[in-house]
């Protein structure tokens, strides 16, 4: 199966250029490939970008169980894009691309992706301006968090909405884990 695959990949990078803080198998499974995947029905449309991606999560995982789709994985940290290419290269996804660079930084040439994808990545306000040039009318930006804040959801631009609040169940992990689903709202 590819995932564990996956996972054997990344042990075997972990030992050299320190990945992730996460070594035991059983971590992996729970802590990357689970909570990865708990967000799969909540993407929207083909492109997606997965920002801040590190190691490849959520990015790589989706991509193995969503071939139809188009990943962007993208990172300012190069041994970690480095990873992600080469995993996706060894798993055989031609549906990636590894991007090194910042977020509000880059741009697609094709113009505003379907869904932004972060993990743990920042603030909400900071996560909006970071994102915004990648977003158009129908961009859904799905931020993957631990515990709610209020004081985090109080500090959004007025010109961001939040359209669902997800409460995610990620089996033999027993911490708050919820995704934002936003877009900007396209009212005058």
């Amino acid at each position: 199966m590819r995932l564990l695959q996956l996972l054997d990949e990344l042990e075997r990078w972990n030992r050299s250029f320190n990945l992730t803080a996460i070594t035991h198998r059983a971590q992996m499974v729970t802590h990357h490939l689970l909570d990865s995947l708990s967000i799969a029905p909540l993407l929207h449309g083909e492109r997606i970008i997965d920002i801040g991606t590190g190691a490849g999560f959520p990015g790589l995982p989706l991509a193995v169980i969503q071939p139809e789709r188009q990943f962007t994985l993208l990172d300012s940290n190069g041994k970690k894009v480095r990873f992600v290419a080469h995993a996706a290269r060894t798993l055989g996804l031609s549906n990636v691309v590894a991007v090194h660079a910042r977020a509000e930084q880059w741009q697609d040439e094709r113009g505003a992706l379907d869904t932004v994808v972060t993990r743990a990545f920042a603030p909400l306000p900071e996560l909006v301006e970071m994102v915004q040039g990648l977003c158009g009318p129908d961009t859904r930006v799905l931020a993957m968090k631990g515990r709610r804040s209020e004081q985090e959801r109080a500090g959004l631009p007025v010109d961001w909405v939040i359209e669902k609040d997800v409460d995610l169940t990620i089996p033999g992990l027993d911490e708050e884990r919820h995704a934002l689903v936003l877009r900007l709202d396209s009212r005058p």
